[in-house]
């Protein structure tokens, strides 16, 4: 007897039942309107954005907080292009992320119909895979490819496009068990030899330096981290990404490395004889110019991505497979309380009593001190910042003790990341707390997300730090082109408490520094989403600062 049929739209919602979807981030248009209504009766909770860059980010940012794979949904033309940037993202810093797209039916596909757009061929350089489906019946194959693909190995972005035509066409369901790939066949399991190696090289180390990041996040190694960091009695720097892959305040702990990362984490790279990378891909901002970088060092570079290790950095000896696999071996092979490293971590201890984290304390509001009092009051809250000074001042100035607590777009750098990815982490998480930490330039590319989480009662802190500049770009200005301020100036030109109000959320503000904790607390007493504006100083700097093309020990003394 011949199995019910169901269109493939229907076929697409029994594919993400199958995968465990609970949310989906999405904006409706005509060629999805078979998708939408499916989705009128699925027990999927689906989350309208006002923007479908906004849609992606939620999806990427739900992705990092909770470690699933984050769904957004498109229509074709400019709501499939609107993803990109999301994708982008998701793709720069390995998130697992599906993307669905509606595409014009399979007939019109080339003849430039309305609301077409080639969008795998536009996705193809910025997803870890794409699918344009040609056949209904392939629809359940794909999307169990699709998640597996984006879930596993080094995470990723992978798009499904789909033809209106394929979303009403008849199929009999039936999704696979198992994925098969050809050439596909992530390694986990580092090879054994080359982990007896590198816990030879670390035991004969006097200064060695692990240098970690997302991939530790991404195999959920921080445990792993931890025990060899204290067996081994060895200092610890985590990049932006890996921030919260080990605890910020344990005395191994160095902070962040590179352009704006502190003067002890730099120190410590340039002088160690050993530098432990692990789920790191030796990014420009951290490494600063290349041939200065690490010069006594010997480098061990794990990474489940083979095309990382070399890629930037010479690499002394690699291990290619999961950061969880790889330090649990490592483990096994170095010898506890035989480390020389007594010596380097009272170097290291020197330099950070002499160069320590500070800035200027005064009457003044300034926004490090906004960052301090956030963690004061919301010491494990979830922090999903914008791009550009509220970043760095978030990762130098909040404790982050534990993964999945830093939320920022780090190798492509965008604005307008923050507000959308933070209320995806907080429909991922709604019992923790979750503050945006935003400048008053980036906040504005999606503020409209503010109707958005007002609707869906999703209880988001903002917290501008308000300069009224477009911040990092202005301190670039003063720097290195005399203080002429082109086109960075945005004082005055937006009431964000006024804001809020409109779309029906709470709107703050402090100007003083005895304002500060006051409206911190109430925020989170209300339970509602709120908009905090922080009017703080307007010429504050980032600093440390290394810059461009410079080593790392090159550190710029900023007032």
């Amino acid at each position: 007897m011949a199995k019910t049929k169901i269109p493939g739209a229907r076929a697409v919602i029994e594919s993400l039942y199958n995968e465990g979807v609970e949310v989906i981030f999405g904006y409706p248009g005509g060629t999805v309107l078979p998708l939408y209504d499916e989705l009128y009766d699925a027990d999927i909770r689906h989350i309208l954005v006002r923007h479908e860059q906004a849609a992606a980010h939620a999806a990427d940012g739900y992705a990092r907080a909770t470690g699933k794979v984050g769904v957004c949904l498109a229509t074709s033309g400019p709501g499939a292009t609107n993803l990109v940037t999301g994708i982008a993202t998701a793709y720069m810093d390995s998130v697992p992320v599906v993307a669905i797209t509606g595409q014009v039916p399979s007939t019109l596909i080339g003849n430039d119909a309305f609301q077409e757009a080639n969008i795998t061929g536009i996705t193809l350089p910025v997803t870890k895979h794409n699918y344009l489906i040609q056949d209904a019946n392939d629809i359940p194959r794909v999307f169990k490819e699709a998640f597996y693909i984006a879930g596993t190995g080094r995470p990723g972005p992978v798009l499904i496009d789909i033809p209106k035509d394929i979303q009403t066409d008849l199929i009999e369901f039936e999704y696979p068990e198992e994925v098969a790939l050809r050439g596909y066949k992530p390694k986990a399991a580092g090879n054994e030899q080359q982990v007896k190696r590198a816990a030879s090289l670390i035991m004969d180390s006097d200064r060695p330096i692990f240098y970690v990041g997302g991939g530790i996040i991404i195999s959920e190694a921080s445990k792993e981290l931890l025990s060899l960091a204290e067996t081994l009695k060895a200092p610890v720097t985590t990049t932006l990404m890996g921030m919260g892959a080990f605890p910020s305040s344990h005395p191994l702990s160095v902070g962040m490395p590179g352009m704006h990362g502190t003067k002890y984490a730099n120190f410590a790279i340039q002088e160690s004889d050993l530098i432990i990378a692990v789920g790191v891909r030796f990014d420009d901002r951290v490494t600063g110019k290349i041939s200065a970088f690490a010069p006594n060092a010997k480098i061990i570079h794990i990474d489940i991505d083979p095309a990382e290790i070399g890629k930037n950095v010479r690499v002394d000896l690699p291990i290619v497979g999961d950061a969880k696999n790889v330090l649990k071996s490592l483990l096994n092979h170095v010898k506890d309380g035989k480390t020389r490293t007594g010596e380097w971590n009272k170097k290291i201890g020197v330099w950070k009593k002499e160069t320590p984290l500070t800035y200027r304390k005064d009457e003044l509001l300034r926004p490090q001190y906004v960052v301090e009092q956030l963690n004061a009051v919301c010491p494990d809250a979830i922090i999903a910042t914008e791009v550009g000074q509220n970043q760095m001042w978030a990762a130098q100035f909040f404790d982050f003790k534990t993964p999945r607590t830093f939320i920022s777009s780090g190798g492509l750098g965008t604005m307008g990341y923050g507000f959308p990815a933070g209320m995806g982490a907080k429909v991922g998480k709604p019992d923790s707390t979750v503050i945006v930490v935003a400048g008053d330039g980036s906040f504005q590319m999606n503020s409209q997300e503010l109707s958005t989480v007002v609707q869906n009662d999703i209880p988001v802190i903002v917290a501008i730090l308000n300069n009224g500049f477009l911040g990092m770009v202005r301190q670039w200005q003063e720097l290195f082109f005399d203080r002429r301020y082109s086109e960075t100036c945005m004082q005055n030109c937006v009431d964000f408490v006024k804001l809020a109000e409109a779309y029906g959320a709470l709107g703050l503000r402090a100007a003083k520094k005895g304002e500060v904790r006051h409206v911190i607390e109430e925020a989170v007493k209300s339970g509602r989403p709120t908009v905090i504006d922080f009017v703080v100083e307007r010429e504050e700097n980032v600093s440390p600062m290394v810059p461009a093309g410079a080593a790392i020990n090159e550190i710029l003394e900023l007032e």
